[in-house]
């Protein structure tokens, strides 16, 4: 390829509607960084990166990549896992401006999309038809139509739906001379009329039907290629170009290139919209039974038996997989169903009319496992409990990387493919290759379709790994190859198994592969080196080791990761980050909002990471870390990743510890000051309260006052109390005349000290109505101000306090309990890693009973020390919107069963994530709008639409606020409500 002046990409930038980075500015390189890798072990630097925003400007970028001879990589999630959207040239990403639903005809079950529309979220919208897309990647959360056409996926329900070949029924395209063809099936006679009358749109279409058809309706290659394929009884085959489907058409007298350009890797055209085939969605009930067995070996064994009784889905998920939810803050909720510590667990779905015929089906699998002495537990799930379980195996790829050192599971023999009815042999002969190379592996998936995605676990980041990393597939190849397998099931070969394709296929056969995109494709505009012409699989890889750079000193505590590196490099790619608000979570708001990958968790771990291990050592420090800082503007540090993300990459913790540094290279900002020495303000605005509070409680005034340190004018400020909470609780104290049995100590946190102090003296009052002294012991503030802005070492003085003054005092009968969740949330959270050594342990005690308000109250009605008989019994609606922190290091489940205390109060959660105001981040004028469109997103329209007389729910101070500047609705703490509903 040439390489392309920035002059050239300039012009094309004056004509292009979408967005073009390319340039050396800091957003530019760090646009190309985080597009520098996949789910792959590879990374490149792409030359640009450009996001279309129309049909025009992909024709415009193809003109682009012909003239200056450089190629487009087209990109939609990013999740593929051979680095089929790595590469030096230009990435195209549609998944922010092709996401539309076009047309959906129910009656004759197709629906026509955009590229970028997301598989989950497509069949959200198709359930009002009662039908949906079936293919189904464990992905699928923001997977998207245009990927999974170009790696024909299916995924685990692949022996019912097939793969997306199997419903592709047409494709409009943009082919290499940048003018459109639409592909669909048609008859062998109509397809040659339209040969011989030239009906193409242009001369690369025509070449294209032409060459097509000269090469499989020739006998001789249509022989050659039935033998040199997989055998037929491999249903997932996704090696090379898919001549041996054209063949099985050719031979029923048809022709579908659709069934070509599913799985060609975007390597043949560029797709803008497809016509898919919808199936019917499942009916009522649908069980999954649970086979536990003692070995991998047992329960491939059980999968041949299962696959005679006809089940919807058969996956296998090994120990290795299931003992990293043990611990995982999420994860560890869906073991419920584990009897004992089973070495494999075979999930066998069955589906039927009601709940007896599935139950039917399942004893009759049972029946038989028992007789065959395979298993020895066999649970049978439904509904949430099903998808709990569902959730352990969808997650494995991003379970397995919590693996301690430099030694990972990688994506290598993952996609390996065989006969059902082989299966159990192969993988036994695989695992004596592997013990050959003294590696361990994690086994998992579809063992139903012959496929288990084996992981060994290999250093990437030495010489001898990256050697290993190839001999070890070469291995596997001539194992698959014996068993007339394939190299891929679903996965494609990308970078990664392209080498090996004429090993697999043989010469002649990959040679009519390089033809197919000579005929598509001559000059290599497509996604050039995939498939054909791949460099070998052990370049370009993204572990670097460089032994004379050391491990970053940090303030915060990594060693449980060892390290912040480490901790970066834990993400797989796998793009759980990407999920839209329609799939529901917390993870990532402001992604949710932009739909930019640059604010996804995966592109700030994928930025830290290349920051702490820089490929070129003379980059300025101060200059890389304007990159950083530039992609991690935007996160909000609502800690989501830290439990949604499977690798549970902590970006919050990160963040904060790269700020501090970037601070001590390049100074701090006035308004970081101010916020994270909120306190301190108010302290000295607390003793003239009317003086703030006429400032900020007057629009003109407030909006003059916001725009001098950095606010949004729009943006309302919470306002002073007369008093503060500790000065109301030291007059309450003295006239205290109650005497109590059970004792609490209260966190008078610093929002609640000066700006919610009712909610505190009702917190108070409450729980002395309820039979518990209160105490606010002495204490400092949180800390969370500090540690929002990046200030760690301010927040670790305050920490090492707050732990020296209440190590003590807090234990399981005298807990500490917060209202404030941010700030008592920091003591489960921030703290432990944050404190020095020697208060470590103390901090750790203290952690473990340090509760939101909601959680002691929902203990104590656990151990029935609330007598409910003291609260109204009027019925009332409550919709309770859950804080950032609260979801992602609690459980918003307490929140419940303290709402309903009073026995007729009902409480249905808002399906929000977070609300967007995050702290300071709302407030902050370049980032109001991203913060009011998180609040769009969800909260905001469902807040609107409740009556007057329902009751909104939010603990946070930060939430209730952006609930009322973005809704005008008043939302209450959980406190208020509890208070108001006693019986006084």
């Amino acid at each position: 390829m040439n390489p392309v002046s920035q002059f050239q990409f300039n012009a094309l930038r004056a004509q292009f509607e979408g967005e073009l980075y390319f340039d050396d500015s800091t957003l530019h390189r760090a646009q190309k960084s985080i597009y520098a890798t996949d789910a792959s072990v590879y990374q490149e630097m792409p030359l640009a990166v450009a996001l279309p925003r129309n049909t025009a400007d992909i024709q415009k970028l193809i003109e682009f990549a012909r003239n200056h001879k450089t190629t487009l990589i087209p990109r939609a999630a990013g999740t593929s896992l051979a680095g089929q959207v790595v590469g030096k040239g230009i990435v195209v990403d549609i998944s922010k401006h092709f996401g539309k639903i076009l047309e959906v005809n129910a009656e004759e079950k197709w629906v026509r999309v955009q590229p970028g529309v997301i598989r989950d979220d497509l069949n959200k919208h198709l359930a009002q038809y009662n039908l949906l897309f079936g293919p189904e990647t464990s992905t699928a959360s923001r997977a998207m139509i245009g990927g999974m056409i170009g790696n024909n996926s299916c995924g685990l329900h692949s022996i019912t739906w097939g793969t997306t070949r199997d419903h592709l029924l047409e494709v409009k395209t943009l082919l290499s001379d940048g003018m459109e063809a639409v592909f669909k099936k048609d008859n062998i006679a109509g397809y040659t009329a339209k040969l011989r009358e030239k009906q193409a749109k242009g001369q690369r279409e025509q070449s294209v039907l032409a060459g097509m058809f000269g090469l499989i309706s020739n006998p001789i290659d249509q022989d050659l290629i039935k033998k040199q394929f997989p055998k037929p009884t491999v249903t997932r085959r996704n090696s090379g170009y898919a001549l041996d489907a054209l063949v099985r058409n050719f031979e029923n007298g048809e022709i579908n290139l659709c069934n070509l350009i599913a799985g060609s890797e975007g390597t043949l055209c560029f797709v803008t919209e497809a016509k898919l085939a919808l199936v019917d969605v499942p009916p009522a009930a649908v069980g999954v039974v649970c086979v536990h067995t003692h070995s991998v070996a047992e329960a491939l064994h059980a999968n041949r038996v299962a696959m005679q009784f006809d089940p919807k889905a058969s996956e296998l998920v090994d120990k290795y997989i299931m003992d990293f939810t043990r611990n995982h803050t999420v994860y560890s909720q869906n073991r419920f169903f584990m009897e004992g510590d089973p070495e494999a667990l075979l999930m066998v779905e069955f589906w039927g009319l009601n709940v007896e015929e599935v139950q039917n089906q399942a004893n009759a699998l049972v029946a038989q496992l028992k007789s065959e002495s395979l298993g020895y537990a066999y649970p049978l799930l439904f509904g949430d409990d099903a998808n709990k379980a569902w959730d352990i195996r969808k997650a494995g790829l991003g379970l397995i990387r919590n693996l301690p050192g430099d030694t990972q599971p990688v994506n290598l023999i993952e996609d390996c493919a065989v006969a059902v009815e082989d299966l159990p042999e192969y993988i036994a002969e695989l695992e004596t290759l592997l013990r050959s190379h003294n590696l361990h592996a994690s086994y998992y998936a579809h063992a139903g379709a012959g496929e288990l995605h084996v992981e060994p676990m290999i250093n990437l980041k030495t010489e001898e790994g990256k050697q290993l990393f190839r001999k070890v597939l070469a291995d596997t190849a001539v194992l698959v190859k014996k068993y007339n397998g394939a190299l891929s099931g679903e996965h494609g070969d990308g970078r990664l198994r392209g080498e090996f394709i004429p090993f697999m296929m043989g010469e002649e056969v990959y040679e009519m592969f390089r033809q197919v995109k000579r005929i598509w494709d001559p000059d290599g505009i497509f996604n050039a080196n995939k498939i054909v012409d791949t460099p070998p699989m052990n370049e370009f890889l993204r572990y670097q080791q460089d032994k004379t750079q050391p491990e970053i000193q940090t303030i915060f505590d990594f060693s449980a990761q060892e390290g912040m590196l480490r901790l970066a490099e834990k993400c797989s790619g796998s793009g759980d980050c990407r999920k839209t608000e329609l799939t529901g979570g917390t993870m990532c708001p402001s992604y949710m909002a932009t739909r930019r990958e640059r604010d996804t968790t995966r592109a700030r771990a994928n930025i830290l990471r290349q920051y702490l291990t820089p490929a070129d050592k003379k980059e300025h420090i101060s200059a890389s870390q304007e990159m950083v800082k530039e992609v991690l503007d935007l996160c909000l540090s609502c800690k989501g990743c830290k439990s949604e993300c499977p690798s549970s990459v902590d970006i919050g913790k990160m963040k904060a510890e790269f700020t501090q540094q970037y601070y001590e290279t390049h100074g701090i900002p006035l308004r970081s000051k101010l916020i994270a020495n909120f306190s301190k303000q108010m302290k000295l605005a607390s003793f003239a309260p009317w003086a703030f509070n006429g400032v900020f409680g007057t629009p003109a005034l407030r909006k003059v006052a916001n725009k001098m340190v950095g606010f949004h004018p729009e943006r309302s400020m919470p306002l002073l109390h007369s008093q503060t909470l500790q000065q109301w609780w030291d007059k309450h104290k003295k006239s205290s005349k109650n005497t109590f049995t059970k004792k609490v100590y209260l966190f008078c946190d610093e929002f609640t000290n000066y700006n919610d102090v009712e909610v505190g003296k009702k917190a108070v009052q409450l729980l002395e109505t309820l039979g518990y002294e209160v105490v606010i012991p002495e204490h400092h503030e949180s800390g969370r101000s500090y540690l929002s802005k990046g200030f760690v070492k301010e927040a670790q003085k305050l920490a090492a306090e707050n732990v020296r003054l209440l190590k003590d005092k807090i234990t399981y009968e005298t807990p500490l309990v917060g209202i404030e969740p941010s700030a008592i949330l920091s003591f489960r959270d921030e703290y432990v890693d944050l404190v020095p050594e020697n208060q470590r342990e103390d901090a750790r005690k203290i952690s473990e009973n340090a509760l939101l308000f909601e959680e002691f109250i929902a203990r104590e009605i656990d151990v029935k020390r609330i007598d409910k008989s003291v609260f109204t019994k009027k019925e009332q609606l409550i919709k309770l919107h859950g804080h950032c922190h609260q979801k992602a290091l609690s459980t918003l489940t307490a929140s419940k069963k303290a709402l309903s205390l009073p026995e007729n109060y009902k409480v249905q959660l808002i399906p929000s994530g977070c609300c967007g105001m995050a702290g300071s981040f709302g407030y902050e004028e370049e980032h109001y709008e991203v913060s009011m469109q998180i609040g769009e997103l969800v909260l905001f329209p469902t807040v609107r639409q409740q009556p007057e007389e329902v009751i909104v729910a939010a603990a946070g101070t930060s939430c209730r606020h952006q609930i009322k500047d973005g809704t005008g609705r008043k939302a209450l703490h959980p406190v208020e409500i509890l208070w108001n509903a006693l019986l006084k």
